[in-house]
């Protein structure tokens, strides 16, 4: 960068992990809260281009401060001193420098992590097999958790972020690639299992793992890598393995010379090398950078424990007979492929029916969770998109209220994704009412049509959720009108759902809630609806903890772990194992070190869930939790990133601190708790600081709040964490 010579000396800045930054000496510098961190790793996206100002404050702030230029003004200063202590005051900042109509990061590419890692997997592709080895080494050593960690699922950090995930892989794989032609396949294909088990839609990690098996004598398990991703592939996404992983297996049938065994092999990473190499056996694989690839998130959900092993539960394969491919060894596999094969013979490529289809498809990829469910949400905005380019209402409502995916978090995931279909929702809805009242309807009987509007209201509330939006409610409401009044069990299980979602409009209502579970259940076990019968035991667990009934939670808990056993639902056990820790919470005979490990485990299960709605901000809330209930230090660190709860947790930690003046001023500064699953819990915490600072006005408020919940544990209905009864908080707030 022009303004940074080259012997100047630098801090390093770090987003291969949390965002952070280190002194010439390796020391972290300390960057204050998460706003701050947040601007600075906003500049790093940018590469060194101005980001405008207001473009800043639309990135930092869902709900702006009164001053937000003043405030991101105090942010860029601070930053400045933490990152130039040595500056003389007026002297000009020289990495952070005031462009035009913002601000620029101005320092060289090896003082960010991520540009020295692009750069070092570049040059590794360069060199010789042994020194991109040690090279690649040294560059996946770099990360210390997922790239922008607490910002990843910031629009403006989204891309980059993924980007440097999947350049990340790339490089695992690469060094595969260098170990193999070293003629180090038993290293590679330890290090691909644990790989590929991680990131089950990588067609290149299974390539080059059934390729290292076979390069160290097992072929046989070689084969058997290949069949399963295979299966996986078709069991989870309906597709067929890539021409790399066919060609592969042929290969390997066949035994062919190229594809060597145990001896050194040509380095495809370096420019004019030559060798013989394997069909598919190339060096970016089906996944390289810049590709069409799959998520590249942790999927739980897949089966692909120990891929490279077989499965003695599992029919081996008939021999194939001569110009025939191998049948799945996996029966539901055969069964699959047979059908898609039958599918693209018949079905149009253009054909309606297909977008349809594919919505069937994402509704099953969501309750996969992890990439899955990641993956869902982001082809769900697209199919939608491409049924209304059709101009077909009817199909459009069918497309959007096919994705009756089983919610049980009242935070959204991806607002601006809801933003869009709930938007879709109501063009569809009015182009539907339009549609009944032309003289020359439509082919759908009036049962269907009522249906699909059914479908679409209660798709608006259940991607409404959380947002004050007015028409919430009443779309809940007249969605499950609907159902009864057509006694179809299905659609009524969603509209129940989507009026759970919409049970918060003031604290107290845990009956109410356990009222739809119980319902849920019932109505889901008759009819066979495993997954909304699981949400019923959820939204009872739930409830129930409120209520301090732990005994009929713990009886929902069990049931909702049986189900998801069963029929495959891995994100069940993200809830159950919160439900665990809250649990070992409340028995109050654990130490406060058992319950918080208890709490770091079952925040451990969050990183690859693909809920970053649920996960943001919760495990500091329920630690949070646990320390004002047993009156322990809060001891918390300045980097805590709070997520979304931060202005509730806000006054109660300048209190821990002995800054009164702060506290006060923060507390008046605190908004109405969001109507979800925490209102209880964080009006709590602001009675609490009221009560802490003499403010008898909010006192006021957090009982009159609270009161309707004055026979409930505050925050247990989350069924995550608790701050204990609520009537000791209006008791506190009534002095």
């Amino acid at each position: 960068m022009a303004d940074i010579s080259p012997g100047d000396v630098h801090p390093g800045l770090g987003v291969l992990g949390p965002v952070t930054a280190w002194d010439a000496d390796g020391n972290t510098i300390a960057l204050k809260g998460p706003r701050h961190r947040s601007v600075l790793a906003r500049l790093i996206v940018a590469r060194g281009r101005v980001v405008p100002v207001a473009h800043l404050v639309d990135d930092l702030w869902d709900d702006p401060p009164a001053d937000p230029v003043g405030a991101l003004r105090t942010f860029v200063a601070a930053l400045r001193r933490a990152l130039e202590p040595d500056r003389s005051p007026r002297t000009p900042a020289r990495l952070i420098v005031t462009e035009g109509p913002g601000y620029a990061l101005r320092v060289p590419t090896d003082a960010v992590d991520a540009w020295w890692f692009e750069r070092a997997v570049a040059d590794a592709a360069k060199l010789p097999p042994e020194e991109a080895t040690v090279r690649l080494d040294e560059a996946l050593g770099r990360w210390r958790g997922p790239a922008y960690a607490e910002f990843a699922e910031q629009a403006w950090a989204r891309a980059d972020s993924r980007r440097l995930t999947e350049l990340r892989l790339h490089a695992v794989e690469l060094r595969a690639e260098a170990l193999m032609s070293l003629g180090e396949a038993d290293r590679a294909a330890a290090d691909l299992r644990a790989h590929g088990a991680e990131h089950p839609w990588r067609e290149n990690a299974w390539r080059l793992l059934a390729l290292a098996l076979y390069r160290t004598g097992r072929q046989a398990d070689a084969l058997e890598v290949l069949r399963g991703a295979r299966t996986l592939l078709a069991d989870q996404l309906g597709i067929d393995p890539g021409p790399g992983l066919r060609a592969l297996e042929e290969d390997i049938l066949q035994q062919a010379e190229h594809l060597g065994r145990g001896d050194r092999l040509a380095w495809a990473g370096r420019p004019g090398q030559t060798g013989r190499r394997a069909r598919g056996d190339h060096l970016a694989g089906d996944d390289a950078p810049g590709q069409a690839g799959r998520p590249s998130q942790t999927d739980h959900s897949a089966r692909t424990a120990d891929p490279g092993q077989p499965d003695s539960h599992s029919p081996t394969d008939r021999t194939a007979r001569p110009g025939e491919a191998p049948a799945p060894a996996n029966p539901a596999g055969r069964v699959w492929e047979q059908v898609a094969a039958a599918y693209d013979r018949t079905v149009a490529p253009d054909a309606r029916a297909r977008l349809e289809s594919t919505t069937g498809l994402l509704r099953n990829l969501a309750v996969t969770g992890g990439s899955g469910l990641l993956a869902a949400r982001e082809h769900r905005v697209a199919a939608v998109a491409a049924a209304e380019e059709l101009g077909d209402p009817e199909l459009t409502a069918r497309v959007i209220g096919a994705y009756d995916v089983p919610a049980i978090w009242t935070r959204l995931d991806d607002p601006e994704q809801a933003a869009q279909v709930v938007a879709a929702a109501e063009r569809t809805l009015t182009a539907l009412t339009a549609l009944a009242s032309t003289a020359h309807g439509h082919a759908t009987t009036p049962a269907a049509h009522e249906a699909d509007k059914a479908r679409l209201l209660a798709t608006i509330a259940l991607e409404s959720r959380g947002t004050r939006l007015a028409r919430g409610p009443q779309a809940a409401r007249r969605a499950e009108e609907i159902a009864r009044r057509l006694d179809d069990p299905a659609l009524l299980a969603f509209a129940l759902n989507a009026g759970f979602m919409q049970a918060f409009d003031r604290t107290g209502l845990a009956p109410r809630r356990d009222g739809i579970g119980a319902e849920l259940v019932a109505l889901s076990a008759r009819h066979g609806l495993s997954t909304f019968e699981t949400l019923g035991h959820l939204v009872r667990l739930q409830a129930r903890s409120a209520l301090g009934d732990f005994t009929t939670a713990d009886h929902h808990a069990v049931a909702a772990d049986a189900l998801a056993v069963r029929h495959e639902r891995p994100l069940v056990g993200v809830f159950t194992r919160w439900y665990a820790a809250l649990r070992l919470d409340t028995t109050g005979r654990a130490p406060a070190t058992e319950v918080e490990a208890a709490y770091r485990d079952a925040a451990a299960l969050l990183g690859g869930a693909g809920m970053p709605g649920l996960a943001h901000g919760l495990l500091p809330l329920a630690l949070l939790c646990l320390r004002l209930r047993r009156t322990l230090p809060l001891d918390f660190d300045d980097h805590t990133d709070w997520g979304p709860y931060a202005p509730w947790a806000r006054p109660l930690l300048l209190l821990d601190r002995g800054r009164r003046g702060e506290a006060a001023e923060a507390l008046r500064a605190t908004p109405e708790p969001p109507r979800d699953l925490l209102q209880e819990a964080l009006w709590c915490l602001t009675g609490q600081a009221a009560v802490a600072l003499g403010d008898r006005r909010t006192m006021a408020r957090a009982h009159a709040a609270l009161s309707p919940a004055a026979n409930e544990l505050a925050g247990a209905g989350s069924g995550l964490l608790t701050l204990g009864p609520v009537a000791g908080y209006l008791e506190l707030c009534s002095g």
